[in-house]
């Protein structure tokens, strides 16, 4: 089988159904576009897929610049068989209020859509249909197909409580054209250029190249809730010129109080800089989990200074080789000069 991280990977999974923003973001992936593509109904399944070897790898949200960190991928990523995240993608998020053909704005009650996407366009929603319920979907797209005939998928747009089906949803403009839907409401986002991160994830395997331009993501558990835990943690990427572009909490869902760190890192885990601060937060959390270096999507590179730089690290450990294996013209120590 080609490796996931490969052009020509023959399979992928990605949060469905069809016409979702991720599916958007795997077709990104150069030879994706000619790949078989699986929609999963939520991230565990399509995670699931990939570790079951059903599919190659999986695209997945991670992060969204108006919510902050994807939680269902955030723990989804953090437990069971390990997974490696390949490559990231960025979308530009543009929402519609769609409806069934026919339907009008002064009709919609309740609006069907993914959290995340809700929380983007609530602004919106207040000033033109005040008043309206929010209505949970698995996706932005899902949301959509269930608006009746015109969508194919009449059922799915039922209130399992008898309340009745939604009326209206928030989706990708693509989506609603592709399902024929009248579009009530267009560019109805609260933030313009809000930007969604997607990775491809695969079982472990050999490291995507390091580019100079790269991102090192983490799992860190905190190994006990005590004043100066997390500053522990943080002085391992400090002293090391390491910069943090996202860190956030998750429960772990054993007890209150107990969390983890999920961490992106700017560098590879070539770059010494990152394997010496992986080194040493590994004495301090055993329980470490490395989810992957891999490209960054911007292609941005960090400043690095000349201190925590491949060539300084090279240089100390150069001097301290030469104090614990001197060589026959080194200078004597003080105990074989007395």
């Amino acid at each position: 089988m080609t490796g996931p991280s490969s052009p020509d990977a023959s399979s992928y999974a990605y949060l469905g159904p069809e016409g979702t923003f991720t599916e958007a973001a795997l077709l990104q992936v150069p030879g994706a576009g000619a790949a078989r593509r699986v929609p999963a109904s939520t991230v565990n399944a399509a995670l699931d897929a990939v570790r079951t070897g059903s599919v190659d790898a999986a695209m997945v949200p991670i992060e969204n610049s108006v919510e902050g960190g994807v939680s269902a991928t955030l723990d989804a990523i953090a437990v069971g068989d390990p997974l490696r995240i390949l490559r990231e993608e960025l979308v530009p998020i543009t929402f519609v209020l769609a409806a069934r053909p026919g339907a009008t704005l002064a009709a919609v009650r309740r609006i069907a859509t993914h959290g995340h996407a809700w929380a983007q366009c609530r602004t919106w929603v207040d000033v033109h249909v005040p008043g309206a319920e929010y209505f949970p979907a698995s996706s932005t797209a899902a949301a959509a197909y269930g608006l009746g005939d015109a969508a194919g998928g009449d059922a799915a747009s039922r209130d399992p409580s008898g309340a009745g089906a939604y009326d209206a949803a928030i989706c990708s403009p693509l989506v609603a054209e592709r399902l024929g839907l009248a579009v009530l409401g267009t560019d109805i986002g609260d933030v313009t250029d809000a930007v969604t991160r997607f990775v491809l994830v695969g079982r472990p395997d050999a490291l995507p190249p390091r580019t100079g331009s790269d991102k090192t993501t983490l799992v860190i558990p905190l190994p006990e809730d005590r004043p100066g835990a997390l500053m522990q943690i943080l002085d391992q990427f400090a002293a090391r010129g390491v910069n943090l572009s996202r860190i956030e909490s998750r429960p772990t869902g054993q007890f209150l109080g107990d969390y983890f760190f999920s961490v992106d890192a700017d560098g590879h885990v070539e770059d010494a800089r990152i394997a010496d601060a992986l080194k040493g937060l590994h004495r301090i959390s055993p329980g470490l989990r490395f989810l992957g270096s891999y490209p960054r999507a911007d292609r941005r590179s960090p400043a690095v200074e000349r201190h925590t730089s491949d060539d300084a690290f090279g240089a100390a450990d150069t001097w301290l080789a030469t104090i614990l294996r001197p060589g026959p013209d080194a200078a004597p120590s003080e105990a074989e000069a007395q």
